[in-house]
């Protein structure tokens, strides 16, 4: 059942997402070449106790951190350590809080440094899927035309859309019904709700540079890779549907007087 939020809860929402979007930028803003994946997460966890929130991720059926940070050929899951990020690697932040019950969660993928023109492309293209797919949030559409606008923006660039893993429902747990793929079922199957106002959904496409088959590591059981070593690119926004135009959660914007740097994506 998928269920449609109250103004309590949307306004508890906004502060999840709020908070989520500013310690993601935050963590942005840190990585340069030789920051460890560690020193990252270590921001993300003092950030979280300056905001009094939790960190949606970390216990999270074990995850042994506050955010999940992927590089390069990793694309969702990736658990922070001791590696040293290089000029010309691709870094997918995924992160969430807890605030009051409720839940937010966002993710981008940046370049350390001067990265190659293909993974620019790649950056840009997941990107703007994730904006396309938005726009589709709308009262009276089908999930599948989120699901549509993504697959078609990056296929028609010639990168694949990973299959394995969706976006999804978010409220007051981290996942919540409906899932929402970023492709289409091919034989136009499945279940496919009509969207309402008050639905949130985590919309994240995840693409990657070579073909859509991934794989999990055996050894930590939760960092999931390409299986052809292409590069991958990660994207995401918690999105309230109404009557009107999509209502991006996550998308921190700055206050009058304000002086704390912002990433927008």
């Amino acid at each position: 059942m998928i269920s449609r939020k109250s103004k309590f809860e949307i306004a508890r929402m906004r502060k999840a997402g709020e908070i989520t979007g500013r310690i993601l930028s935050r963590v942005v803003l840190a990585i340069k070449p030789g920051i460890t994946t560690k020193e990252l997460d270590d921001l993300a966890e003092a950030a979280v106790q300056e905001f009094g929130v939790k960190p949606a991720f970390k216990g999270y059926q074990g995850f042994p951190a506050s955010i999940c940070i992927s590089v390069n050929n990793q694309v969702v899951h990736g658990i922070p350590g001791p590696r040293r990020l290089e000029t010309g690697d691709l870094v997918g932040l995924d992160f969430g809080v807890v605030y009051e019950g409720y839940y937010g969660d966002a993710a981008i993928t940046v370049g350390v440094g001067e990265i190659t023109l293909k993974h620019q492309k790649l950056l840009k293209i997941t990107r703007e899927s994730l904006w396309q797919g938005l726009a589709e949030a709308r009262a009276g559409n089908r999930l599948s035309a989120i699901s549509r606008a993504i697959q078609n923006h990056v296929e028609e660039n010639g990168f694949s859309v990973v299959r394995d893993f969706v976006g999804h429902g978010i409220g007051q747990s981290m996942h919540e019904e409906p899932q929402v793929p970023n492709f289409v079922s091919p034989l136009g199957r499945g279940y496919d709700p009509i969207l309402k106002p008050g639905m949130t959904l985590a919309v994240e496409p995840m693409v990657n540079a070579g073909n859509c088959q991934v794989k999990v590591d055996p050894e930590d059981c939760w960092t999931v890779t390409t299986a052809d070593g292409s590069y991958s690119a990660h994207f995401e926004h918690t999105v309230l549907v109404t009557e009107g135009d999509p209502v991006i959660l996550t998308k921190v914007n700055s206050s009058e007087g304000e002086t704390e740097e912002l990433v927008q994506w």
